[in-house]
């Protein structure tokens, strides 16, 4: 199985570097690691130049958002399977890429997903948010709540049959996506109890409070466009859970 794995950046030098050196210490031998870069103005396209003995192929080109650059990335893939990386997250493990291919062939899924750690930028052996898949279930959709993305690997097949990110969403395509593909075309999916990859905190989803308000009006779309119910209520309760994510040891 080959596995294809998409970084999307924009003047991303001062975190790029993590994300490919964690590529590289992959024990698994068959990834192709391609990177799509709106057209940087930093060091960024100077790190891809001098890393492409990990790098199987890349491109820098203005685009029309994060979405539309994901996209691009999924359609020049080679690989079976699928999945993102942002540029300023990092695999932790070296088994990462490896656990994943076992998930999928010992439980014959669609897709698979973990969990994730969020770190402080300032040190990333800090943890300070854990948000763990394990008791995501279709049903939880309708309160906004979806598995860890950046987990996430499907099929590359099941983007050409069920279609791509849309990019009319400013921040929840990712939400929309997965919506789409577990709960609308009901493809199967097998969660994986581990941490695959920690996340630097203060990403697009966590600037303001005007952010929130966007992807509750974008999440409710998506509900809406897939066929599940929901309502404001029911998307606002999710942020009571979110607690219990600042202290994954005590629960």
């Amino acid at each position: 199985m080959k596995v294809s794995i998409i970084t999307v950046t924009y003047n991303s030098d001062s975190t790029l570097q993590d994300t490919i050196d964690s590529l590289a210490i992959q024990d698994y031998p068959k990834i192709e690691y391609i990177i799509i870069d709106g057209n940087s103005k930093d060091r960024t396209q100077d790190i891809i130049r001098a890393n492409l003995d990990v790098v199987s192929s890349w491109i820098s080109e203005p685009d029309k958002g994060l979405y539309d650059a994901m996209n691009k990335g999924i359609k020049i893939a080679t690989g079976d399977v699928v999945g993102i990386i942002n540029s300023d997250d990092f695999y932790h493990r070296s088994d990462a890429i490896s656990k994943i291919v076992e998930a999928f062939h010992s439980s014959g899924k669609d897709a698979v997903y973990a969990d994730v750690e969020f770190v402080d930028p300032s040190n990333l052996e800090k943890t300070v948010r854990y948000y763990s898949s394990k008791r995501f279930a279709l049903s939880k959709f309708k309160k906004g709540i979806m598995p860890a993305h950046p987990t996430f690997f499907t099929y590359r097949k099941n983007f050409e049959k069920f279609g791509y990110y849309k990019t009319d969403y400013k921040i929840t395509a990712d939400f929309e996506l997965l919506v789409r593909f577990l709960y609308k075309n009901r493809l199967s999916s097998h969660y994986l109890p581990i941490p695959l990859m920690k996340m630097r905190t203060g990403g697009v989803s966590t600037k303001s409070w005007m952010s929130n308000i966007i992807i509750n009006q974008e999440d409710l779309r998506a509900c809406q466009e897939n066929g599940l119910k929901t309502n404001y209520f029911w998307l606002y309760s999710r942020y009571f859970k979110k607690v219990f994510e600042f202290f994954p040891r005590l629960f």
